[in-house]
């Protein structure tokens, strides 16, 4: 999509939207005034955030389409809603260009304009890929969005904010496609053109992985024809020399659950077992895209997680990257041996003070937190609390949960240094206390369990129902507020 900033609407524009606040349709003025508050009633619009109302008028020997668009009471998530809800309304209506009057919208600032075009933008995405027999009517059609704004020409700044949409977008992408085209060699490939951004990639492949002793990665990965990957991208955007943060991703692009296989309703969604991975990408795609003044490297294992003659079985025994060994008690709880090894690479080959992981981990946290929050375990209190801040700032919500020496014991295992679940109670508690024995000594380390976030069955503020890029502008915005000089 196209996002254009102008000076005045074109009095040409055929489609106009006038951005209203909530109980602020008395700001909108010009000829067209008592026809918009017609409309407006008809409709019972009253401004909340996402709601429309439209019209059509006569114009010369043509018609022109009115829109009002509510942007709530006119903060940044309400904008972006607002945004989302006009590219939704138009998307596949025929409609190629909008014109959007934010004169109409009373006391708007050049972030309010920005925020409405984050939110189109946003909402722009879908994948159409593998849909051949997609009727003319359903085919999108809307491609430039032209701002007419009080704050002057906002392309320059505009920039920042593209980028990380862009890097929502690759993440939905990732997330989206099918597991038969979107495997550990693939993903790898997806994530070339990053290099393009002046990020540095590394790939370890299985020969390397068992060099380095990743038993836990492997185990999951040895039932799959697909060979495991390690990816690393490294974003050297900060002094030379400084410690990067470091953000790890779990990248199981299909889990089966192994031997202890899942029932069969609902496996096909597991495709999107990867999202911890994919919003790594996509961060490390948004902060390139924007010149982020800080040195940040994003990590993810990718593997497959199959029940063939060669799968890893519940009783064996697995030895990390750190030494210590795994007992295996079900294959389905097979992240967190991803993550393990893929952590514990990360602190041997860049000696980061900062460490956190995204991971769809663990059913209980959807039970615990449904799909409105992702849950936060944390081992450092500022970490935390920046982190809290950034979900917040970027409406990517989260809540944090505890950790605590009094869950270790139920990861004892009488024949291993751990197992690898304990029993139902507390399952994503000890899914963190299991990767936080991991984590060196003086790291400051954050688990994100976004099981509930990266995939949702129903539309969102400014994503369509399936992928919502859920992590993306939570990282980015960590390291704009928290980690930029």
């Amino acid at each position: 999509m196209d996002i254009q900033f102008v000076a005045q609407i074109d009095a040409s524009a055929d489609v106009v939207a006038f951005p209203v606040r909530k109980g602020g349709l008395s700001a909108v003025a010009g000829a067209q005034a008592p026809l918009l508050t017609a409309a407006a009633s008809q409709a019972r619009f009253d401004g909340a955030a996402g709601a429309i109302a439209e019209t059509t008028v006569l114009a010369g020997s043509g018609a022109q389409r009115l829109l009002l668009v509510g942007i709530g009471e006119g903060g940044e998530h309400d904008l972006e809603r607002g945004g989302a809800a006009l590219t939704a309304r138009l998307q596949t209506s025929g409609v190629q260009t909008v014109h959007v009057d934010f004169a109409s919208a009373g006391q708007s600032d050049a972030e309010d304009v920005l925020s409405f075009a984050m939110g189109a933008k946003l909402r722009n995405w879908r994948i159409d890929t593998y849909r051949t027999r997609l009727a003319d009517t359903a085919k999108p059609s809307l491609t430039t969005v032209v701002i007419a704004s009080p704050a002057g020409d906002l392309s320059a700044r505009w920039g920042r904010y593209s980028a990380v949409a862009d890097g929502v977008a690759l993440t939905q992408t990732l997330v989206a496609e099918p597991p038969n085209l979107l495997y550990p060699e693939t993903f790898v490939e997806r994530c070339q053109h990053l290099a393009d951004l002046g990020i540095e990639l590394e790939i370890l492949d299985e020969r390397q992985m068992k060099a380095l002793g990743m038993g836990a990665l492997l185990g999951v990965a040895q039932g799959s024809t697909r060979p495991p990957r390690l990816l690393a991208m490294r974003w050297n955007g900060g002094a030379a020399g400084e410690a990067p943060v470091v953000f790890v991703g779990k990248g199981v692009t299909f889990d089966t659950g192994g031997i202890s296989l899942k029932p069969g309703p609902g496996m096909d969604m597991m495709k999107w077992d990867m999202g911890g991975a994919g919003a790594v990408a996509g961060a490390m795609k948004a902060i390139a895209g924007r010149k982020a003044k800080a040195n940040v490297v994003g990590v993810v294992g990718l593997v497959e997680n199959m029940p063939d003659g060669n799968a890893q079985r519940p009783g064996d025994i697995v030895t990390t990257m750190s030494g210590q060994t795994v007992e295996v008690l079900n294959t389905d709880a097979e992240g967190r041996l991803v993550l393990c090894d893929a952590i514990a690479w990360a602190q041997k080959s860049y000696d980061p003070k900062v460490i956190v992981d995204l991971a769809t981990l663990t059913g209980a946290m959807v039970i615990s937190l449904g799909h409105e929050y992702a849950g936060m375990f944390a081992n450092d209190e500022d970490l935390a609390a920046k982190l809290l801040s950034a979900a917040d700032a970027s409406n990517d919500k989260l809540w944090r949960f505890p950790l605590s020496p009094a869950y270790d014991k139920l990861l004892d295992s009488p024949i291993a240094d751990i197992k690898n679940i304990g029993p139902r109670e507390a399952g994503s508690i000890t899914a963190a206390q299991f990767l936080k024995r991991f984590v060196n000594e003086g790291v400051a380390w954050a688990h994100l369990d976004i099981a509930g976030m990266a995939w949702h069955d129903k539309d969102g503020p400014t994503y369509v129902k399936g992928a919502t890029g859920y992590g993306v502008r939570l990282l980015d915005r960590f390291i704009a507020d928290h980690c930029e000089g």
